[in-house]
């Protein structure tokens, strides 16, 4: 058996049947992914636009792809034929070039905006103001092809379980209070389940916080 199949065995053990597991593949070959293909695994995440696509060309179309990492606007045109969800969506801008190329391609595209919850300068994401003003903007409810599942958020990174601990309860308190915002109808909620929070480091302590998305790369397909 390989240590892939191994590995994904392993974490598949310890994690609840509501949550999902996206193997974060980025920068890792082919055939890495077909190994763990061949091991049931069908979500893959990555975290650029042009290797998705690549990977996409050749591997089984059953797969879900995952774009995790920080979206360009000029290069959704390219995974809007087959992306399963986008999960760093941060801007207005950002969502109504999805729609459009969504639209195009005659599909309605998911998506996860991004929180910001962390104490680090490099995240992206949108603050709870910035939420509140994105959603309940006649903007964004002229985007039809486009579906919210939920929220993304990633944890500042830390030794400090306390910290981390608390930036995802931060998330997910944010998630639980999506239904009380004003002009964001029942009809929009119907799709909000998703929380993706926690990496290969602290997914454990993720879905504690509730979770029902992790991303795990190197507990998987090793170091890069």
């Amino acid at each position: 058996m390989s240590a892939i199949k191994q590995n994904l065995i392993q974490i598949k053990s310890t994690i609840p049947e509501h949550v999902t597991l996206v193997a974060v593949s980025k920068t890792k070959p082919v055939s890495d992914l077909v190994q763990a293909y061949e091991a049931g695994q069908r979500i893959f995440g990555e975290n650029k636009i042009q290797e998705m696509t690549e990977k996409w060309e050749q591997m089984p179309k059953d797969i879900q792809w995952h774009m995790i990492g920080h979206v360009q606007s000029n290069k959704v045109k390219f995974m809007a034929p087959f992306v399963s969800l986008i999960h760093g969506v941060d801007s207005l801008k950002l969502l109504q070039e999805i729609n459009k190329q969504a639209l195009k391609n005659n599909r309605t595209i998911d998506c996860l905006l991004q929180i910001y919850i962390a104490e680090e300068e490099s995240k992206f994401g949108l603050d709870e103001n910035e939420l509140n003003e994105l959603l309940t903007s006649v903007e964004f409810k002229e985007l039809k092809n486009i579906r919210i599942l939920g929220l993304m958020g990633m944890a500042t990174f830390t030794e400090d379980q306390n910290q981390i601990k608390k930036e995802f309860t931060h998330l997910k308190s944010i998630f639980d209070s999506l239904k009380n915002i004003d002009g964001y109808g029942k009809d929009a909620l119907q799709c909000v389940s998703t929380i993706s929070m926690g990496m290969s480091g602290d997914y454990q302590l993720a879905i504690e916080c509730g979770s029902t998305m992790v991303r795990i790369g190197s507990s998987i397909f090793g170091g890069r």
